[in-house]
């Protein structure tokens, strides 16, 4: 029988000891958030164009929303993209 244990410490504990925890996950919950919104659009065929005319905003705007990278985005912003393609925005607080 083999051992699966795992050896040594954590990524998270990785990254917490580089410092940089928190600008890791920040970054991958904007990266996660996008992909998920744009999976959801391409599944209901909606394009860019189609999804900023839905809104009531400019295609640029969705751009934005969508990118991975920019992490301007708004909460409002994201409940109403996320209305649009039948999903529902979840935050919550957590005990660190």
């Amino acid at each position: 029988m083999t051992d699966t244990s795992p050896i040594g410490s954590s990524f998270d504990d990785f990254l917490l000891e580089e410092g940089i925890h928190e600008e890791v996950t920040r970054q991958a919950t904007k990266a996660v958030l996008a992909w998920q919104l744009d999976q959801a659009r391409t599944a209901r065929r909606l394009t860019k164009k189609g999804m900023a005319l839905k809104l009531g905003t400019s295609r640029s705007q969705i751009d934005r929303l969508l990118d991975p990278q920019n992490e301007h985005v708004t909460v409002h912003a994201l409940r109403r993209a996320a209305a649009l393609v039948g999903k529902k925005l979840r935050i919550e607080l957590v005990d660190e």
